[in-house]
């Protein structure tokens, strides 16, 4: 596996003030992949340190910047840089998807779009000035960033190890007074309504990784498994929501619970401009002779006034 996240507890040699590991073996390992590469050293505040530069651009363009995916495709950079057998790394990321285009069903990944043309031609100027590699000369071409930019995009994995989740699950076991519940309730409603203003749809994402097993898994709007992160690190879990018979295809849900409950019209909206292809599970298929409503009639029915990041429409919201 591969990720992203924000990491505590141990700083490494260089004393940067942001970059700290859960352990000393977790700094070790880092230090011998990648982080020589992209260690700032005393370059740390510096706004005109190329690695600098390209952080503050994907924070103006993506929201929020926790998900922190140009700095995944950073690492995927220092990783293959530092490494003795670069040919192995490159293997391993070659068997991810990194397709823009769905040519056969004409679909074009949605950060592709024309609208994020400019922020891409930034990134990519950015991004070679600061990490440029012959052995990856690829990478750092239009079409090859373009590719990696998919790559993240399709196959990054949110990672949420969120302690809240843990506090609202001990809450609902509580066994309170009726007012008392209701207040509690209340609370907790009112408490992820502010916090999901600031987040967006990353209310328990705490980085992002990429993951080849889970990648391998293809999605089903009823999934038969589920990815989580019960250790509270970057190791994922593969669980069985139901009994899975032998030979039977393992399927995981690419949409949150929320998007899986919309119709299938806005399921497929979502699918088609972040994966590039359209869904045929059964869910999909019992549905094909339903009215489909729109994005937009579904938004109808929800609160008013829960306009928040509107503004964000075209913004990198989704990698």
């Amino acid at each position: 596996s591969l990720w992203h996240c924000w990491e505590k507890v141990s700083k490494c040699d260089e004393q940067q003030p942001e970059v700290m590991y859960c352990s000393s073996e977790c700094r070790q390992a880092a230090a011998d992949q990648y982080h020589r590469v992209l260690c700032l050293g005393a370059s740390q505040e510096d706004p005109d340190h190329p690695i600098n530069k390209l952080k503050d651009a994907w924070r103006s363009m993506h929201y929020p910047p926790e998900t922190s995916s140009i700095m995944l495709m950073a690492r995927m950079v220092a990783l293959v840089k530092q490494a003795q057998d670069k040919s192995r790394w490159q293997r391993l990321f070659s068997q991810f998807c990194s397709r823009a285009a769905n040519e056969e069903e004409e679909i074009a990944h949605k950060l592709l779009g024309e609208q994020f043309r400019g922020q891409l031609a930034l990134l990519q100027s950015l991004f070679t000035t600061a990490l440029y590699d012959d052995h990856l000369n690829r990478w750092f071409t239009p079409e090859g960033f373009r590719a990696l930019f998919s790559l993240v995009g399709t196959n990054g994995q949110g990672i949420g190890t969120s302690s809240l989740s843990q506090w609202v699950h001990a809450c609902d076991a509580l066994e309170l007074p009726g007012q008392q519940r209701e207040h509690l309730d209340s609370f907790i409603d009112q408490l992820y309504k502010d916090i999901e203003k600031e987040t967006g749809d990353f209310l328990n994402c705490e980085g992002s990784g990429l993951f080849l097993l889970q990648s391998a898994c293809n999605h089903s709007c009823i999934p038969n498994a589920e990815a989580s992160f019960p250790d509270n690190n970057f190791l994922l879990h593969l669980s069985a929501l139901s009994d899975i018979n032998p030979g039977e295809e393992i399927c995981i849900s690419y949409l949150d619970c929320c998007q899986r409950d919309r119709s299938r019209h806005s399921r497929h909206k979502i699918l088609r401009e972040n994966y590039l292809f359209i869904c045929s599970c059964p869910k999909c298929v019992s549905q094909m002779d339903e009215l489909d409503l729109t994005s937009e009639e579904e938004e109808e029915g929800e609160a008013e006034g829960e306009t928040e990041g509107d503004e964000m429409e075209d913004e990198m919201t989704d990698v």
